[in-house]
């Protein structure tokens, strides 16, 4: 990389002068950026940034490769700060970081020595395109305009950049015939030339605004998919609409993979990286046939282009000719092998952490097909990492935001052959806002911006896991004020941990089976099912090092193993949360502005869900043991607290229809509507009743 050497010097900080001079050595457009952020960052606070000359530095900012990708220091050296920096990218973090507690109130002398280097390099959001999307529905097309729109992708990379992620993974089943005209195969584009046209400048410009920002662009897509247009020309795939079933190994199929994979490459200088996921419409084929087909054709592709790339190779999602999802170590061997044989710049092998739903435990029990061998880093490899997906299908209207939860996980899974995270979602993408109602409240444009806190807490810990809760309470005081900051960030603390508690208790595989803020699930096509107190009962739970189910515990005779939480011990702890969420809610709504009870409403939302999460527990428990003795206390105690739930729900859908609509949020028939569950949350109490 370009080595950078940069002067800023900034006259003190005290006195009149609100001048802040600034020289600069070197420039590119990585550092042009920074310094614009810098400069938006202090003049906030009414400072004036100029360019200068050397002449009396305060701040010198150099170029010391000792310190890494993406590495910088802070060091005091007589009246000066030295900012030190490994590579264009610790340049920019090191002047948001400057930039940020300049603004938050400290003086240049005030700035404390300290090193930082990215806890985890790779650092990627996952952003679901709406074009030749996973799944198919309003819930995908709605976002077709927005995620052509350039002023919707500046906003969402100056977040990640603010955020500190580096990596931008855009997944389609085949995104390709949207980027070239295959020379070859013109049938495989339904675009026009003047068509084609418009959607090169817009990836081109895409990627050249993530590079401005320090962000890497990697396209991830699922294998054997081709474009609609070239299946219909070549009585190939047949597979429009359903992503499971036998894979295409027709000499026609391959010969256009490899070639369009070339052409990707060779045309988008700034592309960075690939994926694939060898799993889906792969069926019929054993997982050697999967890995020869991958050979003949994406990685023979990347093989024929000009220049070398990243890579990243989704773990086989099965270890046998089906694609629902099966681990063996024999076929993780077999994949290592094939990964570390690739002739690519940097190589990742990813894994769903704990499946589809990344936002449960910080212990990791399975991956996509079951349990994770020790393959891939026994023995540690030198041309390989691995990359955890923390996937959320677990809570799309709610906010979430749980700094601790972040740092317990990558305590606990940030070993040194782990290479870093995707964060995001198959279902939702986070594009156009179509789940708010309009008001007063609503002072932003988009989706992601609802979930500030979920982009910061994420992206600032995986790069620095040292990161202090005062940074992420002064991001609040940015939108909310100094005096609701502190009290904030602990109802977000208490808040999130819900959602994360339940996923932890009730053991959730593929997408699927679990959507959180619903207490239930999507089975079929488009139909949500509420999990009943029979569920509750029985259902297994993931974490099996914190929690046990309340049939085994009833069978253990209420017995359960030290670090276990009983059902009512979960219950009564689930109480707590609710207590303290609920209480900073109440504190100060109506006390700041209609964005900040918007905020405060999904406090509320969340305290209700956890009461309702309880007492189903506890019904749960006394409904078992009456089913056990036959005593009728034990049933009027269920009916008793299931009629509570009926009232707990009837909160929860009051707290969320304040600010919010029902919103297509999966790929149903008709939007989602949280209060349409109240009948099943009713039916509880009839079951209770045995009737």
């Amino acid at each position: 990389m370009k080595r950078i050497i940069l002067l800023f010097f900034l006259l003190p900080l005290s006195g009149f002068s609100r001048d802040i001079t600034i020289a600069v050595a070197a420039k590119s457009p990585v550092v042009d950026y920074a310094l614009r952020q810098f400069r938006r960052s202090v003049e906030k606070t009414g400072f004036v940034v100029k360019e200068t000359t050397p002449a009396t530095a305060n701040v010198v900012v150099s170029a010391e490769a000792s310190l890494g990708k993406e590495g910088y220091r802070f060091e005091r050296r007589g009246n000066q700060l030295l900012l030190q920096t490994g590579d264009e990218n610790g340049a920019l973090y090191g002047l948001l970081d400057l930039g940020e507690q300049l603004r938050w109130g400290k003086t240049l002398t005030q700035i404390s020595a300290k090193t930082v280097r990215p806890r985890l390099g790779f650092r990627a959001v996952k952003f679901n395109l709406p074009y030749m999307a996973y799944r198919n529905g309003p819930s995908l097309t709605q976002h077709d305009l927005t995620c052509r729109d350039l002023n919707f992708w500046e906003a969402y990379l100056d977040n990640m950049a603010q955020s500190r992620f580096n990596v931008l993974s855009l997944w389609s089943q085949h995104l390709f015939h949207y980027m070239v005209m295959p020379e070859h195969f013109p049938e495989a584009t339904q675009f026009n030339e003047f068509e084609m046209g418009e959607w090169k400048m817009f990836w081109k410009e895409l990627f050249r605004m993530a590079h401005e920002r320090g962000i890497e662009t990697y396209i991830i897509n699922w294998n054997t998919f081709v474009s609609p247009s070239f299946a219909r020309a070549h009585n190939v795939g047949g597979y429009e609409g359903s992503h499971f079933g036998d894979g295409d190994t027709t000499q026609i199929t391959e010969r256009y993979t490899r070639e369009i994979i070339r052409q990707v490459i060779d045309e988008y200088d700034d592309l960075d990286g690939l994926g694939i996921t060898l799993g889906e419409r792969m069926g019929g084929q054993n997982p050697d046939e999967r890995r020869a087909w991958l050979d003949r054709t994406i990685l023979a592709g990347m093989r024929d282009a000009k220049r070398k790339i990243k890579f990243v190779y989704r773990a086989p999602l099965s270890a046998n000719e089906k694609s629902g999802g099966t681990t063996s170590y024999e076929n993780d061997k077999r994949t290592r092998q094939q990964v570390e044989g690739l002739d690519v710049t940097e190589a990742y092998v990813e894994f769903k952490y704990n499946w589809s739903h990344g936002h449960s435990s910080p212990n990791l029990f399975h991956v996509h097909g079951g349990q994770l061998s020790d393959a891939y880093w026994n023995p540690i490899s030198d041309k390989l990492k691995v990359v955890w997906t923390l996937r959320n299908e677990d809570f799309f209207v709610l906010r979430w935001g749980q700094p601790d939860f972040i740092r317990e996980f990558i305590k606990n899974n940030g070993a040194n052959y782990v290479g870093g995270c995707f964060v995001g979602s198959e279902g939702l993408i986070p594009a156009k806002d179509y789940i708010s109602q309009d008001g007063p409240h609503r002072t932003w444009n988009w989706h992601f911006q609802r979930q500030w806190l979920w982009y910061a807490v994420w992206g600032r810990l995986l790069y620095d896991n040292n990161t202090p809760d005062a940074t992420f309470q002064n991001l609040q005081a940015d939108r909310f004020g100094s005096d609701k900051a502190s009290d904030l960030l602990v109802g977000w603390k208490n808040a999130s941990q819900v959602p994360l508690l339940f996923a932890s208790y009730h053991k959730g595989n593929n997408d699927l089976s679990l959507y959180t803020e619903s207490f239930g699930n999507w089975f079929g096509v488009g139909k949500h099912h509420l999990f009943d107190i029979n569920n509750i009962i029985n259902h297994p739970v993931l974490d099996t090092l914190r929690f046990v189910n309340i049939k085994t515990y009833l069978a253990n005779g209420e017995m359960v193993a030290p670090g276990i939480l009983s059902p009512p011990q979960l219950a009564d702890s689930l109480d707590r949360i609710a207590q303290r969420a609920l209480g900073i809610s109440e504190k100060w709504v109506g006390k700041g502005t209609p964005t900040l009870d918007a905020e405060l409403a999904d406090l509320a939302a969340w305290s209700c869900f956890a009461r309702y999460f309880a007492d189903k527990l506890r019904a749960g428990v006394a409904l078992a043991k009456y089913r056990k003795n036959g005593q009728k206390p034990y049933q009027n105690e269920a009916v008793a607290l299931l009629e509570k739930c009926v009232t707990h729900w009837k909160n929860y859908v009051a707290a969320i229809e304040k600010y919010n609509k029902p919103s297509f949020l999966f790929h149903t028939a008709d939007p989602f509507s949280f209060a349409n569950k109240l009948p099943e949350v009713e039916h509880d109490v009839e079951i209770a009743r045995g009737k």
